[in-house]
């Protein structure tokens, strides 16, 4: 199961208009990232270290049966035909996965799609909502976010992999309103969440660290496409 990527996408639209609170460009990059991550922990994919025979830093596959899962099956098959880099992987994927996303939560009864009105003259691209149908999930996914940054609870994986991305892409503010104190707090807490801090004192699991390890990997691929 694609958690990272879904709940990330039911966070962005988790609002009035019920459409991504992020711009097209950064959504599909973050989106991207969220499958290399949903495989990362699930132990499917790691950055190779200096010493392999693959180059450090690029995305390589893991033993393991082959995902079911629609949004994460494309992304494991592009790193099988040969490791590359998180940058050359997020710009692959970046075009089907946040598609592949959509028509899974949809699937699932999570969204539905709503063609906007206005939206018919010849020519021009129809533009569309995604009403949340069940607000269950999403609710608990910003309950645990919420938790995590105000509370300093220690975030379970997906939260913290969710907390790492939009941290990383400048894009909490597409799922938090706050005053300037509460930004303050909200973004040194999401730092040292991003910067791996969430594992915590405690002997971390394999996926965990697999998670933190890959987080880490692909972050200058978010980072400095964000600055320009």
């Amino acid at each position: 199961m694609a958690r990272i990527a879904e709940d990330l996408l039911l966070l962005l639209l988790d609002n009035a208009s019920a459409r991504p609170g992020l711009d097209r460009a950064r959504r599909e990059r973050v989106l991207a990232a969220a499958a290399l991550l949903d495989l990362a922990h699930a132990c499917r994919i790691r950055p190779a270290i200096d010493g392999e025979s693959v180059r450090a830093g690029r995305l390589m596959v893991l033993n393991g049966p082959p995902p079911a899962d629609r949004v994460l099956a494309p992304a494991l098959q592009l790193l099988l035909r040969r490791p590359v880099s998180p940058a050359t992987a997020i710009a692959k994927l970046r075009r089907e996965t946040p598609a592949a996303v959509f028509a899974q939560l949809e699937r699932d009864g999570q969204i539905r799609r709503v063609r906007l009105q206005g939206n018919g003259l010849s020519g021009i691209k129809p533009t569309y909502a995604w009403p949340l149908i069940d607000r269950t999930r999403v609710s608990r996914a910003r309950a645990v976010l919420m938790a995590a940054l105000f509370d300093e609870k220690r975030p379970d994986p997906a939260t913290a992999a969710i907390i790492s991305l939009l941290y990383m892409i400048d894009g909490l503010g597409a799922v938090l309103s706050l005053n300037d104190r509460g930004w303050e707090w909200a973004l040194s807490r999401a730092g040292d969440i991003a910067g791996g801090g969430w594992v915590g004192d405690r002997e971390p699991g394999l996926a965990e660290v697999n998670l933190a390890v890959t987080t880490a990997a692909i972050r200058p691929a978010l980072t400095q496409h964000t600055r320009r």
